[in-house]
């Protein structure tokens, strides 16, 4: 990829520096909401499936320097760029680059502790065209369904999958963890306060036999639209984690 189509940007109030395509699917809110979701505890391995630039999965190694991480991408340029995102935030030791198939129950990747991901949103025909270099981060070749159940396999026993995804698509998921992981929690993301939520937050655990538990939203926006609320900014500067319970 040419010098000239990335960018260098800061993350998490400069603590990480992230290089990424100048056009096409880039960082976001979602990438950092995700990423201040996800369980981290002393010692655990986790999975980033669909891990783009390695934002997210950065973002996660930033707030425990004792977990290990795997982030699994089949874009190999953009990949090429994650595992460039690595060395350049010096976190080469614990956080390494797979290019792949995320969902290849076959790839020798084993188990870990938590898998978390921020998957396509849509299925061929759904919604509107994505421009060709937004396709691959945007237009999922496999269903929601079949994301999950490949995920679940990659879990140990009480291991958890956290993703972010449309509230839409609330109904879906689910479905999806029916039968795979349990004690299902949601926290429903709202633009502002009194507007329906546009994305959701999830997480459940394999073996969990707990009911499924809607915990209190956030709300990104004050009452102008114009800004984030403080706790929205705590999080996206990474002073903050988001917590289920």
């Amino acid at each position: 990829m040419d010098a000239a189509e990335i960018t260098e940007d800061a993350l998490l109030g400069g603590r990480l520096r992230i290089r990424q395509p100048a056009r096409g699917y880039r960082v976001n809110i979602d990438t950092l909401l995700l990423a201040a979701a996800v369980e981290v505890r002393d010692g655990a391995r986790l999975m980033e499936a669909g891990c783009g630039v390695g934002a997210a999965l950065l973002s996660v190694a930033a707030r425990n320097e004792n977990v290990t991480l795997l982030g699994v991408e089949r874009d190999q340029n953009i990949a090429s760029l994650a595992s460039e995102n690595v060395a350049m935030n010096a976190m080469s030791a614990r956080v390494e680059i797979a290019i792949g198939d995320a969902l290849d129950k076959r790839a020798p990747w084993g188990v870990f502790d938590g898998v978390f991901t921020n998957p396509p949103f849509d299925q061929e025909g759904e919604g509107r065209a994505p421009a060709e270099a937004r396709r691959h981060a945007h237009i999922a070749d496999a269903s929601l369904d079949e994301w999950i159940a490949a995920l679940a396999d990659r879990l140990t026993g009480g291991g958890a999958l956290t993703m972010i995804h449309r509230a839409t698509k609330t109904p879906e998921i689910l479905s999806a963890l029916e039968g795979r992981l349990g004690g299902a929690e949601l926290i429903p993301i709202r633009p502002r306060e009194g507007e329906p939520a546009k994305r959701v937050l999830v997480r459940a655990r394999k073996g969990s036999r707990a009911p499924f538990r809607l915990c209190p939203e956030i709300i990104l926006h004050d009452a102008s639209g114009a800004k984030y609320t403080p706790e929205t900014e705590a999080i996206l500067r990474g002073e903050a984690a988001i917590s289920f319970a």
